[in-house]
């Protein structure tokens, strides 16, 4: 049972309410936009982190060398801003524009500020995308409209005034027409069911694309709850099929009904990129008669496994996230993205940082029974690879991680989770 979002609310410390920063959650929110489950972790946070922040000498420390590393990022992202749009990377990709927002948005030491109070380079980003929006309510260029309209959703939601409500409105609706139900409708009877992809020409769905969907649509889920806007007509997402969907791209054969479920040690508990396609390709198990091929589970996307269960509410004591927990901690690196090497990293990097947030896991115990501080090994990794310009990029340059735009605001953001949980206000 919830309790009502001013309730719950009264029970969070006033600085908290009244407080001129913005809370991190995936993505930065202001308080009074946060979903009642997410107001849930924000008071579980406050209650158990801050002892840990503020006794030890090493997370104040920690956090002095991560502010200044985002200070050195924001600057250098800063510049990147194309004068004649306001956007940063390409245009036809709005979604570099919103990660950029997003993470000058969540900078620690940057004040709330009303609409017409924002930095006209922040003010100009957001009319850049908001321009973006299409007849059926996505936020997109020439394609890629769930990953697009996905994270410009999130953007728009760390505006603090509800100028984009409208914008916000129409971009959920869009997302939801975009959930796989090819079989029987409203049953999950087909692997691909309830599962979300690119949109456009590119249909197949893909728990990448799903969990930036799923996360959009939680955050804002309760956003218009108090607000005069009429949603009356607004869809509704098929939660379960969402659940059956990512359940099915889980090594788990408890759980998952494709025959391919593996629950051999290496890959029991992790994800694959879609219910027939691992990234990191297939791994034989076993001698013999019992041989047989299982598809190889991989980092990123087994955390953003981890994170369609939380935004879907599925308890953290469920046998699903359980057994990704176990996966998690066992290939728990900051090296490279386990089963992928160094293609994505930055992503895993990112996902990593949200999922262990939200899941409330401060340590991680590796196979070999020790234990670690994943914020901290995970702030020194992005030290030592920031740029003396202050800038992010990957050596390997799949999935788009050469553009500096894109992996200077995943590090960032990364960066600011971190801060955030270890000065106790998560």
């Amino acid at each position: 049972m919830f309790l009502s979002g001013a309730a719950f609310k009264s029970l969070l410390p006033s600085r908290q309410i009244q407080g001129k920063t913005n809370i991190l959650l995936p993505i930065l929110l202001p308080m009074n936009r946060l979903p009642f489950a997410a107001c849930l972790l924000v008071y579980f946070f406050h209650c158990t982190v801050p002892v840990y922040a503020q006794a030890d000498g090493n997370a104040v420390s920690l956090r002095l060398e991560i502010q200044r590393a985002i200070d050195r990022g924001v600057k250098w992202l800063q510049t990147q801003q194309k004068s004649e749009t306001g956007c940063f990377g390409d245009p036809d990709y709005p979604a570099l524009t919103a990660l950029a927002v997003s993470a000058m948005m969540g900078d620690p030491s940057r004040e709330a500020h009303s609409w017409d109070q924002l930095p006209s380079q922040l003010r100009r980003a957001y009319e850049f995308i908001a321009s973006t929006e299409k007849e059926d309510g996505g936020l997109y260029g020439k394609g890629l409209a769930c990953y697009n309209t996905s994270l410009c959703t999130m953007a728009l939601l760390n505006e603090e005034s509800g100028h984009f409500n409208d914008n916000i409105l129409k971009a959920r609706s869009f997302l939801i027409s975009l959930q796989s139900d090819t079989g029987e409708k409203g049953k999950a009877d087909e692997p691909f069911d309830g599962g979300v992809g690119y949109g456009g020409s590119s249909t197949l769905p893909d728990l990448s694309n799903t969990h930036f969907a799923l996360e959009a649509l939680y955050y804002s889920k309760e956003l218009f709850a108090d607000t005069s806007l009429d949603t009356s007509t607004q869809p509704h997402l098929n939660w379960e099929a969402a659940i059956k969907f990512v359940e099915r791209c889980q090594n788990l054969s408890a759980t998952n009904d494709q025959p391919w479920a593996s629950d051999d040690p290496d890959n029991r508990g992790g994800f694959l990129y879609s219910p027939k396609e691992s990234k990191a390709g297939e791994q034989k198990i076993g001698e013999g008669d019992g041989a047989h091929v299982a598809l190889r589970s991989s980092g990123g996307i087994s955390y953003a496994g981890l994170l369609s269960f939380i935004y879907a509410e599925v308890d953290l004591k469920d046998q699903r996230v359980q057994a990704v927990l176990e996966w998690l901690n066992k290939n728990f690196t900051v090296e490279e993205n386990p089963g992928l090497g160094q293609q994505g990293l930055f992503y895993y990097f990112h996902t990593m940082a949200k999922a262990l947030t939200l899941a409330k896991v401060e340590s991680l115990q590796l196979a070999d029974g020790s234990k670690v501080d994943w914020r901290e090994e995970l702030a020194k990794k992005l030290f030592d690879m920031q740029d003396s310009t202050g800038s992010w990029v990957n050596s390997t340059g799949r999935w788009w991680e050469k553009e500096p735009e894109l992996v200077t605001s995943f590090a960032l953001l990364t960066l600011e989770h971190i801060h955030r949980s270890l000065s106790g206000e998560l």
